[in-house]
């Protein structure tokens, strides 16, 4: 049933990946079946928006792959990010895109190094905590380096001449 319920919803640029988003999608659903302990039955319904749920999970998991080298060597980690304009094909909108880009990753090259990894993971979609997580930090230090971080950011962006 969740597999079905998953293709369904499942985009073609990544139906090969059904049965992956099938399986992480059962796993939250058990996970959150551990932690009610069998006091709420689980409806079609809400198996429905578990498989929808994980599917945008890995849709922003995808987005969030495309990733720059943050080390100072101004090339691409993976392959170039991607920033879309509003409208395809619009010269104008795909360079104004492809400068902030370059001022994002600019500035982020400016900050420390701890300001700059904490920033970068926490701008890719992770939260302050799975950041202090994947960093091995405290939590404290790594919110304070990322609103810090954040903060020296959006002054030099402004410095660049953009604005929000």
């Amino acid at each position: 049933m969740m597999a079905r319920a998953v293709r369904r919803q499942c985009p073609a640029w990544l139906s090969d990946c059904a049965d992956d988003i099938a399986q992480a999608a059962l796993i939250k659903v058990m996970t959150a079946e551990r932690r009610a302990e069998g006091e709420r039955p689980l409806s079609s319904f809400y198996l429905h928006r578990a498989a929808h749920s994980a599917l945008v999970d890995e849709i922003r998991r995808r987005q969030r792959r495309q990733e720059i080298s943050l080390e100072g060597s101004g090339e691409p980690a993976d392959q170039e990010p991607r920033f879309e304009p509003s409208a395809p094909g619009d010269p104008e909108s795909t360079a104004s895109f492809r400068e902030l880009g370059e001022a994002v990753r600019d500035c982020l090259l400016c900050l420390k190094r701890e300001r700059r990894l904490a920033v970068a993971l926490y701008l890719k979609g992770h939260s302050v905590p799975e950041t202090a997580r994947i960093l091995g930090w405290e939590l404290k230090r790594t919110d304070n380096l990322i609103y810090r971080g954040l903060a020296d950011l959006r002054q030099c962006l402004l410095r660049k001449g953009h604005r929000p």
